[in-house]
């Protein structure tokens, strides 16, 4: 399987948060709570396995979950 397309978790402009594809104009998903998107963000970055990154009301990374591209044995 092809890695997937890495996943962003942000604040949306309309209020709210979004899910949006890298490289995409149009968010995934749009929802009220932070919560809802992380949590089908994280089920779409499994499925692609590709990376869920997670950022705050200032647009800035808080957090990345990978998920299946892990380099084994780590670097490091």
């Amino acid at each position: 399987m092809s890695k997937g397309i890495n996943q962003h978790v942000t604040p949306h402009k309309g209020g709210g948060w979004q899910l949006i594809g890298a490289g995409n104009s149009k968010p995934t998903m749009v929802a009220k709570t932070k919560k809802e998107v992380v949590d089908f963000g994280r089920k779409i970055a499994q499925h692609q396995k590709s990376e869920l990154v997670i950022h705050g009301k200032d647009g800035r990374i808080q957090e990345k979950d990978s998920h299946g591209h892990d380099p084994f044995p780590p670097h490091g």
